[in-house]
This record gives C-alpha cells, sequence and structure tokens, in this order.
C-alpha cells in the first residue's frame, strides 16, 4: 500500500510543484534610481519596460545604504542591524558573515520544497562557513564579495582604459594585520578575485573575465530554468552590474552613448530580457514571479541617476536606500500596477514564504511583512507598514511613517508624498509629527540601539578563527576550501 501510495503521489508531484510559483530575485548592484526605463531612465531598456507595464512597479521600496547589510536584509527578513551588525560591508577574509544559525529566504523555500540557486555576487561573508551553500542555497556560481575587492593589476580598481589605480598599504594575506579589523582585508592588501563555482575556486578573476560576468550569470540562469522548469525553482540573481569597476560586456561598451555605466545597464536590460523570454518560450511564465531590483541607491559619483531623490550610495537620504523595483507575475500581479507603500528587502521572505507556502521563522524576531495582499490586488488582507527606520551601520539616522521623514540628527522634516527630492524642511510648520516620529525613534532604539551593536534586539553574528583568503597573493586557493590545493595564474 505504501508504495502505491508514493507512486501515486510521484504522478501527481508536477501537479503539487505547479500550486508553488517559481521565484527569481534579480538584484542589481548600484544601480540608480533612475538609471533604467520604467523609473525616467535616459538610456533605452525596453525588456525592464515590458516587464513593468505587464507587471508592477514599487516606487517606495527600501534597500540599506550599502551592499552587505542590504543583503542580509533580503536573505533574512530583518533590519540588516539586527542580523549583521557591522559598521559597512565586509571585505575579503572577513571574520565575521551572516551567522549560519539565521535562516534565510533559501531555507524557508528549500523547506517548501524548491530547488536553490544563488548566482552572482554574496557578499555576505567569504568563508566556508557563510557562503551561499552553507545558508540554503543547493548551488552557486559567482564571486564572493564586490569586483572592486581583487588587485589593482588585474583591474579591479579602474573601470576598462583607465590608468591602474594605484591603492594604498602593504599587500598582507592570511590575517587581518592589514584592515585591522574583522570585516576583512582592505587595500592593497586584498587578494586576487576569486569565482567560485559549488564548492571549488574555479577562477582567478582579471579585466578579461570581469567583462564576461553578466552574459555567463544570464547563461547559468538560463540553463537552470531549463533544467528546473518542473519547479517549483527559487533562484536569487545578484549581478555584478552595475557596481564600479564598471565593465559591461565588449557587445555593450559605448552601446548608451553616455557612459560605461550606462553601457552596463543596458546589458543588465538584455539579460532580464534572456530570462523573461526564456519563462514565456518554456510556459513558465504565468507560473513564475520575477522581482527586479537594486541593492542600495546608486553612486552618482560614478555615473549613478538617482532622479529625483536626493542623496546617493551610502546615506540616509532617499537616494541612498530607495531602489527601482519591478515585481512581474502574469495573470496574478495586475499589469501595468504601480504602489507607493513602504515596501523593502525585509519583506521578500515572508511574501516569499507566502507564495511558495513556506513557514516564515517563529521563534525569532522577523521585521518584514509580507507583501503577497498587495500583489494580489487583495486590498483588504494588506495592512501598510507604519514606520520604516532607516539605520547606517550601527546608527540609527531617520524614521518614516505614512509620507513623514524625519532625520534624527539635523531635525528636519519631509513629507515624501508631495517632496521625494527632501527639498523642503517642514519641522517648524509640523510640531506634531516631529514629536511623533523622535518618539517612536525611541521606541527603536530600546530594540536595536544606535552608534553601538549591543543592544538587546541585535543577533550575533557568525565568526571564525583566523580567515584565510580564498586566493593567496601567491595564487594559492586556501587549503581545505574544496580539499584541494592548486595554484591558479
Amino acid at each position: 500500500m505504501r508504495l502505491l501510495l508514493c507512486f501515486f503521489l510521484t504522478l501527481l508531484s508536477p501537479v503539487f510543484a505547479s500550486e508553488k510559483p517559481n521565484i527569481i530575485l534579480i538584484n542589481i548592484d548600484d544601480l540608480g534610481y533612475a538609471d533604467i526605463g520604467p523609473f525616467g531612465g535616459k538610456v533605452p531598456t525596453p525588456h525592464l519596460d515590458r516587464m513593468a507595464k505587464e507587471g508592477m512597479k514599487l516606487t517606495s521600496h527600501y534597500a540599506a545604504p550599502v551592499c552587505s547589510p542590504s543583503r542580509a536584509a533580503m536573505m533574512t527578513g530583518c533590519y540588516p542591524k539586527r542580523v549583521l551588525p557591522i559598521p559597512g560591508v565586509l571585505f575579503p577574509a572577513a571574520a565575521v558573515g551572516l551567522n549560519p544559525d539565521e535562516v534565510t529566504v533559501a531555507e524557508v523555500m528549500k523547506a517548501s520544497g524548491y530547488a536553490t540557486t544563488c548566482i552572482g555576487k554574496w557578499h555576505l561573508g567569504d568563508q566556508p562557513e557563510f557562503l551561499p551553500t552553507a545558508q540554503g542555497f543547493d548551488s552557486y556560481y559567482g564571486i564572493p564579495y564586490s569586483n572592486d575587492m581583487g588587485l589593482a593589476a588585474e583591474g579591479s580598481k579602474s573601470n576598462p582604459g583607465d590608468p591602474i589605480r594605484q591603492t594604498k598599504g602593504k599587500a598582507k594575506a592570511g590575517k587581518n594585520e592589514e584592515a585591522k579589523a574583522e570585516t576583512g582585508l582592505g587595500g592593497a592588501a586584498q587578494p586576487p578575485l576569486p569565482l567560485i563555482d559549488g564548492g571549488n575556486v574555479v577562477e582567478r578573476v582579471k579585466a578579461a573575465q570581469q567583462h564576461t560576468f553578466t552574459r555567463r550569470y544570464t547563461e547559468r540562469t538560463v540553463t537552470y530554468i531549463r533544467e528546473h522548469r518542473e519547479g517549483p525553482f527559487f533562484i536569487y540573481l545578484p549581478h555584478n552590474a552595475v557596481h564600479f569597476p564598471h565593465y559591461p560586456h565588449q557587445d555593450f561598451m559605448g552601446k548608451s552613448g553616455i557612459s560605461l555605466q550606462k553601457d552596463w545597464a543596458l546589458e543588465v536590460d538584455w539579460s532580464v530580457g534572456q530570462i523573461l523570454d526564456t519563462l514565456r518560450e518554456l510556459k513558465l511564465d504565468s507560473n513564475t514571479m520575477v522581482v527586479f531590483t537594486s541593492d542600495n541607491g546608486g553612486p552618482t559619483n560614478q555615473g549613478a541617476d538617482n532622479t529625483p531623490l536626493r542623496g546617493a550610495k551610502g546615506s540616509t537620504l532617499e537616494g541612498g536606500m530607495r531602489v527601482c523595483t519591478i515585481a512581474w507575475w502574469p495573470g496574478k500581479i495586475a499589469a501595468g500596477g504601480s504602489t507607493a507603500a513602504i515596501t523593502s528587502h525585509m519583506d521578500w521572505l515572508p511574501t516569499f514564504a507566502a507564495f511558495g507556502k513556506g513557514k516564515v521563522p517563529d521563534d525569532r524576531k522577523i521585521d518584514g511583512m509580507d507583501l503577497s495582499p498587495l500583489f494580489l490586488g487583495k486590498a483588504d488582507g494588506f495592512k501598510p507598514r507604519e514606520f520604516f527606520y532607516y539605520y547606517s551601520g550601527f546608527n540609527l539616522q531617520a524614521v518614516r511613517s505614512g509620507p513623514w521623514k524625519l532625520h534624527l540628527g539635523k531635525g528636519d522634516l519631509y513629507n515624501l508624498e508631495s517632496d521625494m527630492g527632501e527639498a523642503s524642511d517642514v519641522a517648524k510648520q509640523q510640531p506634531d509629527q516631529v514629536a511623533k516620529l523622535r518618539a517612536q525613534a525611541e521606541m527603536m532604539k530600546a530594540d536595536l540601539g544606535d552608534k553601538t551593536k549591543d543592544f538587546p534586539g541585535v543577533r550575533p553574528l557568525g565568526r571564525v578563527v583566523n580567515p584565510q583568503p580564498l586566493i593567496g597573493h601567491d595564487g594559492k586557493v586556501r587549503a581545505g576550501f574544496d580539499g584541494v590545493v592548486k595554484i591558479l595564474p
């Protein structure tokens, strides 16, 4: 009887799988709010334009000011300070990373029967204990941190064609002597940039390889979709693009007529087109949710465009944290929609769990909210976020409720509904709103605090003893990473 039951369930497995949508989360690095057509971009992005017309734009969607914290929020459903309490970002050979005890969105989806893969930039710790395959992903292909965290002589510190930018500091490998910090190696101490495939370091990334990453990541994603078409699958695709140094494929260099950064945005649009076209070809589009977003606001000093927002990457002004975001699921998410509801990267874990019939952890605090009623047009089931807190590292710098945003330092207040660019301070005209938001900030400080990580709501970092670069300056892959000692040229 048990064998017959198993056989019957096997026959029905595609039916059960179809009840759970495939999910693809595309995360672009350092993309400005107005770097793509649907948000006012100057370069043609026809595939993203179509994605927005067939889906929903999220116009008040928030990341974090910089890379690692933003990705921590995306993976865990929590404010970055709660799960990755570091002052900035992680660097090569960091002693700390996202704690393996945290429950990631990949682990939630995997427990619900999803195949899971991460293709691209990780940036939540480069030691084996912190990498995607230790955090719920069945497979991983990509680089473990930013594409500028390699050797200057190998193209990691300057755009193609520019003079090699010299880095300061004596190069040391193996320990954090140069950085003198648990978050890793900086400057000339940074080792060669590694490419990881599964459990192996397979490539020493130089300028020539940087040009190919967007294309290689896209091809990997398309192959994965074809191989897992029976579903359900969860693909996390965090591109290196469009982070400095700017390395679009040669087919896209000069194509925008503006800059390498904009050339790379064109290639990102091409990549999205390849993925959506594959879903349409395989008739998976009606059962696949695709999210397109950025990990933080764009760095305007490197060519990003955050119009009409003020500020840039690294700040808690809107231009540093509000990111262009599109959700697409034909037949489920109404075409041509737009929402100004306050949403964030913390919301992906509970939202994907709801769609995939997964279980949100109930043994710890989760700050994100389930957006599925919003996406499905069920207004009665969606309760908007009442407050959002703008953290930069350990520091609470601003708080928002509805249209009102208060910067805690200077005490300036803005109505973001009528003043997205934070140009007109109305604090003197709105003392009640100032008092309300300051009181709310004090309540948050009791949980996650301000200016330090020593607060009750902050959970411990993952930590290793004697972290090692994945590739040493001598070209040797760290012993024990994949069980093989080899030298990469």
